[in-house]
């Protein structure tokens, strides 16, 4: 989407559209999603057998060849996820059901519990498949690959994202 300071990887029919929370600075500069040097989230995929070696940031486009998108809840990059807000993360969530719909995903994986909860009212919800979809997909919230989240290393990553392959 050109309106975005860090474009969408995307198109019709995808077998999954990964669903940041926002894009960092630094990938909003470089232009690349999950850009920073040791995103866990390439390893993640790769490990979860969704790509047939590990891809680097810069190669984020060619995910398209593979089914996989990539998008964010919220466009607006910042340092840190927190610095996001209540409004932002609900905007996001209704602007992200619409994209869904257009582009009819068949699994959106929503990277992020608490975005999830914050963005779409779930204050209860936990990690896995979600009872309602959005935009007409199987929506699934997988943990951030981020690596403030120690809880969950890239063997715990790559199980639970291996759930959302056809």
């Amino acid at each position: 989407m050109p309106d975005k300071p860090l474009p969408d990887v995307i198109a019709p029919d995808l077998d999954v559209l990964f669903c940041g929370i926002n894009p960092s600075v630094f990938s909003a500069e470089r232009g690349h999603h999950f850009a920073r040097p040791g995103s866990r989230f390439w390893p993640a995929i790769h490990l979860a057998g969704f790509t047939p070696r590990l891809f680097s940031p810069d190669e984020d486009r060619q995910l398209l060849d593979h089914g996989l998108g990539i998008t964010n809840v919220v466009a607006r990059p910042t340092r840190a996820a927190a610095e996001l807000t209540t409004g932002e993360l609900r905007e996001g969530a209704a602007a992200l059901a619409d994209l869904v719909a257009e582009f009819r995903p068949r699994v959106l994986a929503v990277l992020g519990v608490t975005a999830w909860r914050t963005g779409f009212d779930r204050p209860k919800a936990s990690i896995g498949l979600q009872p309602e979809r959005i935009g007409g997909a199987d929506t699934w919230v997988v943990p951030n690959p981020s690596g403030l989240n120690a809880r969950f290393q890239v063997p715990d990553l790559a199980r639970l994202y291996r759930q959302l392959r056809p």
